[in-house]
């Protein structure tokens, strides 16, 4: 008899069965939070993984514990420590999130992470998806998960058209992840369907011969495996244009610190304008003079989710700013071995590293840089 949801005559344990074995010999069992599993650990990983591959957050996960090894710690950091252990992750918020949401943690269940699921779905940055994985995976609990790869199986497996963005087709998906998720052995199950959405059912060429559920799988009797998932309906990105100027002074090079919230969030990066010729207005208003000189550097574009950003970096030399430019809350003189601690955007990073490279030590005399020999 063949069951309305799944649209097959395969039972659910059935499923799981053929996933499980193919995870005892094939899954991952070695990543770096599989080891000592505590709720924390999973959430942090969890919030790492999302948009971003295993191998670049296994080193930012190892340094992350390193400094941050419970909940407590996380809470009393600053944002600034959070976000420059975050720097070059991207998607900010994720940081600034699971900074506030430890700090509710620690104030509201005294560290310890509740165990139901709606409780942890009101945390900031944590949506149905993580807070199921949070329990399943540390507490066996019994929560469907439903992440970018267990979407690209369940979506071929059943042929389940539409892009998985829109609500009819999430609504089949978590409903087909409900099904077949297995009361017993919760942990693994939802460890096995994540490994074999990254590493079997990927996204471009899935090795369909190596993969468990193949033999009732939709998507391949009907040739569907490269159109689905369906993809997310094509928008042209807008591209917006930026200057940021990197202003160098006796003490180095000034940076501010962006609002809480928007783009990069908390980060410190280069004062901004829309335009070359708008770099020595914004030092007369703000530093109190002309620039001894400036010039532009090679512009570059940095690709962001839903849009792309052009930007102009500007060098600006000044040599005696007024006295009240550091009065401004969140200014502070960067030296390339100064400020080691605080959270920088990816391409501020970039263009720091590319001027020490380039120049030699960061250093403000007469608006020029010294060899660091």
């Amino acid at each position: 008899m063949t069951d309305c949801l799944t649209g097959c005559a395969e039972s659910p344990g059935d499923f799981a069965a053929r996933l499980l074995a193919w995870y005892d010999r094939h899954g991952r069992h070695d990543l770096p939070w599989q080891k000592d599993v505590t709720p924390y650990r999973v959430w942090v990983s969890e919030i790492m993984l999302q948009q971003t591959q295993v191998g670049t957050v296994i080193p930012y996960f190892q340094r992350f514990m390193a400094r941050f090894p419970d909940v407590h710690a996380l809470a009393a950091a600053t944002q600034d420590e959070v976000l420059h252990h975050w720097s070059g992750l991207g998607y900010y918020a994720r940081g600034r999130n699971l900074h506030r949401a430890a700090q509710q943690l620690v104030d509201q269940y005294q560290g310890q992470f509740p165990r139901q699921r709606q409780a942890l779905e009101a945390l900031p940055g944590i949506g149905r998806s993580t807070a199921a994985a949070i329990l399943a995976l540390s507490g066996g609990q019994h929560e469907a998960i439903l992440d970018g790869n267990v979407k690209r199986v369940l979506a071929r497996h059943r042929a389940v058209q539409g892009w998985t963005g829109e609500a009819a087709v999430q609504k089949r998906l978590w409903a087909l992840a409900e099904y077949l998720t297995p009361a017993e052995r919760v942990a693994d199950y939802t460890q096995a369907i994540m490994d074999l959405g990254a590493t079997v059912c990927t996204r471009g060429r899935p090795r369909c011969d190596a993969c468990p559920v193949a033999d009732d799988c939709l998507a391949r009797a009907q040739g569907l495996q490269s159109s689905l998932p369906t993809p997310r309906p094509r928008r042209k990105q807008p591209l917006r244009q930026v200057c940021m100027l990197i202003i160098q002074g006796p003490q180095g090079i000034l940076l501010e610190q962006r609002p809480p919230t928007g783009l990069w969030g908390g980060l410190w990066g280069f004062p901004e304008v829309a335009s070359v010729a708008e770099a020595s207005g914004w030092c007369q208003a703000q530093l109190g003079g002309e620039p001894v000189r400036h010039e532009a550097m090679e512009p570059f574009v940095h690709t962001f989710t839903h849009f792309r950003l052009h930007i102009t970096p500007v060098r600006v030399w000044v040599q005696n700013p007024a006295g009240g430019v550091m009065e401004a809350v969140g200014r502070v003189w960067y030296k390339d071995t100064a400020q080691a601690g605080l959270g920088l955007a990816a391409p501020v990073t970039r263009l720091l590293n590319q001027i020490t490279q380039e120049d030699g030590e960061i250093n403000g005399s007469h608006g020029e840089m010294r060899n660091a020999g």
